[in-house]
Formats: C-alpha cells, sequence, structure tokens
C-alpha cells in the first residue's frame, strides 16, 4: 500500500511537471506576440526580427555546429529548401509581425497565428498525404468562421478601421508563412535535428532581414541602439526564440509531435492572460467569439 501510495504521488508530479512544460512553451512562444504589440513600432521592426534571429542563430550555433559540418554536403545539396524554410518561417513570421503589432493587438496575432495547423491539414489533403473527414471539415469551417469574425471585427464599422485590417492582414500572411515553413522545415536537411535546422532558418532570416535593417539603422539609429531595445532584443531572443524552439524539440522528442502540437490551445488563452495582465488589452466580445471559434476549430480538425 505504501508503494502504491508513493508510485500515486511520483505520477502526479510527474504529470505536473509535463503540465507545466507545455504551458511554459506555450507561454515562451506568444511572448513575442507581447513583444510586438508592447514595442508598437518603438523599435524599428527588422531592426528587432535581424538581431533577434542572430541571437538565435548564435545561441544555437555551440550546440549544432559539430552536426552541420557533419551534414555539410546534404546542406549545400538542398541549400534552396533551407533559404525557402528561412524565408517563410523567419523573415515573412519576422518584421511584418512586429509591423502587425503597431494596428493590431496581441491576442488578434496568436488566433490568427493559431490556424497554422489547419493550414498545413488543407495543404497536405490537396497534396494526397492527408485525408479530410468530416470532423476536420466541420473544424475548418469553425475555424474560418471565426478568423473572419476577428479580422472582419463581426461586420461591426465601429471597430473596424483600415490599420488595424491591415495589421490583422499581415498576420495572416505570416501565418500561411509559417504554415509553408511547416511544411518545408522537415524537408530540409532532413539529416539535421530540428534545433540545427532552426539555427540555420535562423540565420537565414537574420540574413534575409538585414538589409532593411540596415537601412532602419542609417535612418534612426538612436531608435535601434539604446538600452531599452537591447533589453527587447536579448528577451525576444532567448525566450520565444532559444528557449521556445527548444523547449518545443525537447518536448516533440519526449512525446512525439502530435502531442507536442497540444501547445497550439494553450498559445491564445496564454495570449489573452498576458495582453491582460502586461498590456491591459483585455479580450472583447469580437475576439472571444472568434476566439471560441477558432479553438473549437481546431479541436475538431486535430481531436484524433
Amino acid at each position: 500500500m505504501a508503494q502504491d501510495s508513493a508510485d500515486s504521488t511520483e505520477n502526479r508530479w510527474t504529470t505536473l511537471l509535463i503540465i507545466t512544460g507545455f504551458v511554459a512553451v506555450a507561454v515562451a512562444q506568444v511572448t513575442n506576440m507581447i513583444v510586438a504589440r508592447g514595442n508598437a513600432g518603438a523599435i524599428p521592426p527588422f531592426s528587432l526580427a535581424c538581431i533577434r534571429w542572430s541571437i538565435i542563430a548564435l545561441g544555437l550555433a555551440p550546440f549544432v555546429l559539430g552536426e552541420l559540418k557533419a551534414h555539410r554536403r546534404e546542406i549545400r545539396a538542398g541549400a534552396w529548401l533551407v533559404v525557402l524554410a528561412g524565408f517563410c518561417g523567419m523573415f515573412l513570421c519576422g518584421g511584418p509581425v512586429y509591423i502587425a503589432g503597431v494596428s493590431t493587438t496581441a491576442i488578434n496575432m496568436a488566433l490568427i497565428m493559431a490556424l497554422s495547423p489547419l493550414v498545413v491539414l488543407v495543404v497536405s489533403w490537396l497534396a494526397g498525404l492527408d485525408k479530410i473527414g468530416r470532423f476536420q471539415l466541420l473544424g475548418l469551417v469553425l475555424a474560418l468562421a471565426g478568423a473572419l469574425t476577428i479580422v472582419l471585427r463581426g461586420g461591426s464599422a465601429d471597430l473596424m478601421s483600415a490599420e488595424t485590417l491591415v495589421g490583422d492582414l499581415l498576420m495572416v500572411m505570416a501565418m500561411l508563412a509559417w504554415s509553408g515553413y511547416t511544411l518545408l522545415q522537415s524537408k530540409a536537411a532532413p539529416q539535421v535535428s530540428f534545433l540545427g535546422r532552426v539555427c540555420m532558418f535562423a540565420a537565414v532570416g537574420a540574413l534575409l532581414s538585414l538589409p532593411f535593417a540596415l537601412n532602419e539603422m542609417w535612418a534612426a539609429p538612436q531608435r535601434v541602439f539604446n538600452a531599452h531595445a537591447l533589453g527587447v532584443y536579448l528577451f525576444a531572443g532567448t525566450v520565444p526564440g532559444i528557449f521556445a524552439f527548444a523547449g518545443f524539440a525537447y518536448l516533440g522528442s519526449r512525446f512525439g509531435t502530435v502531442r507536442s502540437s497540444l501547445v497550439v490551445y494553450i498559445g491564445p488563452i496564454a495570449s489573452a492572460l498576458l495582453s491582460l495582465v502586461l498590456l491591459g488589452e483585455g479580450p472583447d466580445a469580437v475576439q472571444l467569439a472568434g476566439g471560441s471559434l477558432i479553438l473549437a476549430g481546431i479541436w475538431s480538425s486535430l481531436r484524433k
């Protein structure tokens, strides 16, 4: 009996640690939206993206440099896929996201990005790699309705503006780009580990952002180089950067890709709570309605 009680206590602690890990990774991921909204254009967007991806690439490099050297021939042969994945996942999901943060909320950003797994499902179906059943179809309809509710502000002219619409559309573009990255990232240098590929993609994102960043640095150096900006760079590079990617890699290796995708459900909720606490932006009725439809759609589509 004593042994059973000890085993039960150990299992509860293990379960609590697992849940904490999933929540921590989800929170780390959505803090990039908090940075985008909290920064709201104070730091030029491509400078922030370029320095953030540079920190991630340099931070991961000591741990993956050996395997990158070992697979340099394979990487060179598929270099165009590496560049394309970096363009989609890091460049298009870098500067444009920080531009969107000027006009749309962190909650909207997280909810729109949560649609990415459904886009991946649709593309896989169109490519003949997956099948869509009635629950998946229902989920897609619900999620699309939720996305339209958020982007169109429920059809209310009082809540809509050209500026907020541009911000939401930029996030839709980033979400589609992230979906493309999701489909490409395992095919670009598949011999390399997940973190090794992230290191390469981050380097590509930094290089592609560099010309835009140099222009911003020339035009407004005081906005790029200051103590506040340095703190933002370090936070964005480490928390929603190195920690989030490394944490997701660990979850994937420990629990598998399917279970790791549960962070998709936690992200919008974490974003709403962080937005309320840190930015003073709580969810409104439109976001609650649209978010409920999106999360219901994700659950229905990915319930297996």
